[in-house]
């Protein structure tokens, strides 16, 4: 945004801006300095977050995570579970809902049905609980806890969106950052996540300079990797042809990078954004049909929509059958350029494995 009028407001919201970067650095240095006491657990904790306020595409990193753990180690992950109906520490079970436990939560509950989900607004009190419910955790995946430094989490991942680095942002309401840039010298691995599949080798070296890791930090690049289109009633596979309508119905921070990818294989194709994390109601999937509608073309329709949206939609599935509603789910997930996988497989599976390790020389620890 680089209007006139946007210079305006961020010239009179800048004082603002100044005003909670202060508080938050005044709150990090009191933590820095011990006077505000972080708790560290014996079970290793692998923390993934980010320093702005979403879109950053942390969630499938999260579940690259769980499928590079799950076969070796009993995997747990603990969320905030933002937007829930519910309060207070909640443990997936057979009968849960995304109203129960949140949208992120509840896709990992679905997809991966062999480890633990839970949830909970205070992570200091949430681990011990999950810990006491399920005493064989071997590992924490912490969802979305960059800033929640009541934790000392073994190894700390922050995500940055390529198309939006941390390093070129603005402490929210100016810009979109949580906490002023220097809160990325917390993080032990730092991903630059949306890349171009293409991303060249002189821009890598580049966008390494401007973030200028520090010695003890790693950085890696990630794409994003649409899967097979899935029909979201049965699950079946979808193909869906080139002359296809495709309307793209989503609740996320960012659906820019999914509306491009079907660009590039459809030629018609809308978007209807809803608020991040937003529960649908009938209304919503009446203004969906009426969109859908209205679209040109004479090849067949489909609304298009994310996994974690799914979840939500999940909820109204009767309706959403009774209406004919063509929901067609895009999977997700993160690949690593530059033959980087291996290298971030080992970082984070070497900390996993010398975590468990000190935790069993030491099995009385916190």
């Amino acid at each position: 945004m680089n209007s006139p009028l946007w210079q305006y407001l961020s010239f009179l919201l800048y004082p603002f801006a100044l005003l909670y970067g202060l508080v938050l650095w005044v709150r990090n240095r009191l933590y820095d300095a011990g006077m505000l006491t972080s708790v560290e657990f014996s079970v290793p904790t692998i923390a993934v977050g980010n320093l702005s306020v979403g879109g950053t595409g942390k969630t499938p990193h999260v579940e690259y995570l769980i499928r590079l753990l799950k076969d070796r180690y009993r995997v747990a992950t603990l969320s905030r579970g933002y937007n829930r109906k519910t309060k207070g520490f909640q443990l997936a079970a057979a009968k849960t809902t995304a109203a129960d436990i949140g949208d992120e939560p509840m896709q990992f509950h679905l997809k991966y049905p062999d480890i633990t989900v839970c949830v909970g607004e205070e992570r200091m009190l949430a681990v011990p609980q999950l810990m006491s419910d399920r005493p064989d955790t071997e590992v924490i995946l912490l969802d979305d806890a960059f800033q929640h430094r009541s934790i000392k989490p073994g190894l700390n991942l922050m995500v940055t969106d390529y198309s939006r680095l941390f390093t070129r942002d603005h402490v929210v309401p100016v810009g979109r950052l949580r906490e002023g840039r220097k809160g990325y010298h917390r993080a032990d691995g730092i991903i630059v996540s949306k890349c171009p599949a293409g991303l060249s080798v002189a821009e890598k070296e580049n966008i390494r300079k401007e973030i200028n890791p520090l010695p003890h930090q790693e950085l890696y690049f990630t794409t994003l990797r649409y899967g097979v289109p899935a029909d979201m009633l049965t699950g079946e596979p979808v193909l869906i042809p080139e002359n296809a309508k495709l309307l793209v119905a989503c609740g996320i921070a960012r659906p820019e990078p999914l509306v491009q990818h079907l660009r590039q294989r459809h030629g018609n194709v809308s978007l209807l954004s809803f608020p991040d994390h937003y529960y649908y109601n009938r209304n919503d999937l009446e203004k969906i049909q009426l969109e859908l509608g209205h679209m040109d073309g004479d090849g067949p329709a489909y609304i298009v929509t994310t996994e974690k949206d799914a979840v939500r939609l999940n909820l109204l599935r009767d309706i959403i059958a009774n209406m004919q509603l063509p929901f067609t789910v895009i999977p997700v997930e993160v690949a690593f350029l530059f033959g980087e996988a291996p290298a971030f497989d080992r970082f984070v599976t070497r900390y996993t494995e010398n975590a468990l390790l000190a935790a069993n020389e030491d099995p009385a620890g916190t």
